[in-house]
């Protein structure tokens, strides 16, 4: 991580500096639920000035001082020295150009109207570990489908044509599909100049997985997913592109963790956890706001801060808060904590992950509540008793956000998501005006209880 020059530094936005001002003097009876506050917590880390809180243009390093500040101004005591818990990954980013055109002709006119350029994030995207690449001269688009599994003719003329340099593999396989092919098969897509694969949901690719580390030889050429809804790409015959990537290797991010403690049982933790990074920017024009995903839970995380911090709300046992980096880059910050915990993971009573809670239409779901069948029976009937949120579901063990690597650690943990409304989902359109934030009253009413009830306990 680069060192900040004088002169350099961040900058708040004016919506970080009202909130600071406001602080100076609200007095805490003042910091519950603030549905106005809500929104502009969103708006702020889903705005162009955070980058999409990606590793481009130090986007995710802005959230997390935005989060100090946030911590600080809620008169939070920090776990790690200023709220920060330190580790390092490698991770893959697009900085620079991210182009593809294709051509209906083998020839490509311009002036006739037969070249479709794509557009990044709504047409294309590069995959998490697509190398860079370019083509300047159009090549001829070989396709790939599952043919080849049974008729030879069709193998051997695919064998042929990849066999020449720059090709161009158009499938509509996915990658975890396509390493099931044949050995010959998979060696020629290995060696080609550039990979399109067409999927139904654009970024679907993109999903959180377990922690991996992306090593350069893991990036030979480029590797898009392309739209196969869009129109204009099949026919087409030859294509251009042009790929900047740049694999960022140790570099330095952060978890922010802060505390309250317990007024009877200070050894004793509930913890509440949301992460704060994001997709980034991909290529110089998209980037990924990640509104729902994920401004809403750290969002929802702060007024859950700011409503513990309160004198009068303080539970019996303490309460500590992570804002998790680099979910997006495989689960890597909850990880990290697991394995260097700044509280006994014994200690914790129970843990929350907050993650896509700005709609809320049908509900909510809950990951581990199959796993932890007494706490989801315990949430449910707050639910019924205060009819917070119109139904909850339950889901077993699922890999999908940072409760993961507690609960395999014997930690009871929940992960809840709310359901309904807008489908953007790793998606350039996930913005903040377009979040109707329809459960999120609910659901902070239901988390407040449950929290009070394990308390309790």
């Amino acid at each position: 991580m680069k060192a900040l020059r004088p002169g350099r530094c961040f900058r708040p936005s004016p919506i970080t500096l009202a909130l600071a001002f406001a602080g100076l003097f609200l007095a805490p009876a003042a910091y519950a639920q603030d549905m106005p506050r809500v929104r502009s917590t969103i708006a702020e880390l889903a705005s162009p000035a955070f980058h999409g809180r990606g590793y481009v243009r130090q986007g995710e390093q802005k959230a997390a001082r935005y989060l100090q500040q946030r911590f600080r101004q809620l008169g939070l005591q920090p776990l790690a020295p200023d709220f920060r818990q330190s580790f390092t990954l490698d991770v893959n980013t697009f900085p620079g150009k991210l182009k593809l055109r294709l051509s209906r002709a083998l020839f490509a006119f311009p002036l006739l109207g037969n070249q479709r350029r794509l557009r990044p994030g709504l047409d294309f995207i590069a995959a998490p570990d697509c190398g860079p690449g370019r083509l300047s001269i159009g090549r001829t688009l070989t396709y790939l489908d599952s043919t080849l599994l049974t008729d030879a003719a069709a193998r051997q003329w695919f064998l042929r044509l990849t066999s020449f340099p720059g090709t161009v593999v158009l499938s509509a396989r996915t990658k975890a599909r396509l390493a099931q092919y044949p050995p010959d098969i998979r060696q020629r897509l290995d060696s080609a100049t550039a990979v399109i694969t067409l999927v139904p949901k654009l970024t679907a690719s993109l999903a959180p997985v377990q922690s991996r580390q992306i090593r350069l030889e893991a990036l030979p050429h480029p590797w898009l997913t392309g739209a196969s809804n869009y129109s204009g790409l099949p026919p087409a015959a030859t294509a251009k592109l042009r790929v900047d990537a740049q694999l960022k290797t140790s570099y330095q991010t952060q978890n922010i963790v802060g505390y309250l403690p317990g007024r009877i049982q200070p050894d004793s933790f509930l913890v509440v956890t949301a992460h704060y990074d994001h997709l980034g920017p991909m290529g110089k024009r998209a980037y990924f706001p990640g509104a729902n995903d994920n401004a809403s839970g750290v969002a929802m995380l702060l007024e859950l801060a700011a409503y513990y911090a309160r004198p009068e709300n303080r539970p019996a046992c303490s309460l500590v808060f992570i804002a998790f980096g680099a979910e997006e880059a495989g689960l890597v910050g909850s990880k990290y904590f697991v394995e260097h915990p700044l509280v006994p993971l014994t200690s914790i009573r129970f843990l929350l992950n907050l993650d896509l809670l700005g709609t809320g239409e049908e509900g909510a779901t809950v990951v581990n509540g199959r796993v932890f069948e007494r706490q989801y029976r315990e949430l449910a009937e707050l639910n019924a008793t205060g009819q917070y949120l119109p139904a909850l579901a339950a889901r077993g063990r699922a890999a999908n956000s940072d409760h993961y690597y507690f609960s395999e650690r014997g930690v009871p943990a929940f992960f809840l998501y709310t359901r309904g409304g807008i489908k953007a989902y790793h998606d350039v359109a996930d913005r903040a005006r377009s979040l109707p934030l329809t459960g999120f009253t609910g659901m902070f009413s239901l988390l407040r209880d449950f929290l009070n009830q394990q308390s309790a306990h």
